[in-house]
């Protein structure tokens, strides 16, 4: 986890190097290149895309950028909203399930931590805040989020594990209520589509601009895991 991260080995075993070709990129060379867009890695709902994620070694970077803008936020709801736009704005595809686990892990617990020293409050993990019953709804809405965001498949093929087209969730915070809009678009469609310049094609038809595959109305981001397609 991030107390781990500067002495991690770069590979887990020979079998796997050969296997898949998994090289783990260090820290250093991670930031080196995040700071290549350094103003976009500190944008809070600039989206980035890892395509072969390994257990999330540039996510977690890239997250921790954007929750030190959340030093600031002294108001809970706020910093749990305003952290879930930077978790929504992290996506990866990993070849290996054990790594996208891995990964949605170390993402999770980076909120946690960060969540705990930034409020100066104990962390969610360890006390369910009163009224809410189980497990509180921001942590599921998180866990959720992750889950949707760090997908196990094969960027090449666009396809999951399971053969299913690749689909991603576009995550919308909308200002003043606390509440995001959700929207689905498979893979290959962001991958291949074509810009387009007119509102009608060659035969004067009108052309379709960014169809997603399901819409969803606006709920409260507590409310994201009941989202359960």
């Amino acid at each position: 986890m991030p107390s781990n991260d500067k002495t991690k080995s770069q590979i887990k075993s020979r079998q796997r190097v050969a296997q898949h070709g998994e090289v783990f990129t260090n820290p250093r060379e991670v930031n080196a290149m995040l700071d290549l867009v350094r103003d976009e890695s500190f944008r809070l709902d600039s989206r980035f895309l890892e395509p072969a994620c390994g257990d999330g070694n540039f996510l977690i970077e890239i997250l921790r950028r954007k929750l030190s803008l959340l030093s600031s936020v002294k108001s809970l709801t706020e910093w749990e909203f305003k952290s879930l736009i930077a978790v929504g704005s992290c996506y990866g595809i990993e070849l290996l399930e054990d790594n996208a686990e891995a990964c949605r892990e170390r993402l999770y617990r980076e909120v946690i931590d960060t969540y705990s020293c930034s409020l100066h409050t104990p962390s969610p993990l360890r006390g369910t805040p009163p009224n809410l019953g189980g497990e509180p709804s921001y942590l599921k809405s998180l866990k959720y989020m992750l889950q949707k965001n760090i997908v196990c498949g094969d960027a090449l093929t666009y396809r999951t594990a399971d053969g299913k087209p690749i689909t991603f969730c576009e995550w919308t915070p909308i200002a003043g209520s606390m509440q995001f809009a959700r929207r689905d678009f498979q893979f290959d469609f962001l991958v291949n589509q074509t810009h387009q310049y007119s509102l009608f094609d060659e035969q004067g038809e009108a052309q379709s601009f960014d169809e997603p595959v399901k819409s969803y109305p606006p709920v409260h981001y507590t409310q994201l895991f009941t989202q359960t397609e």
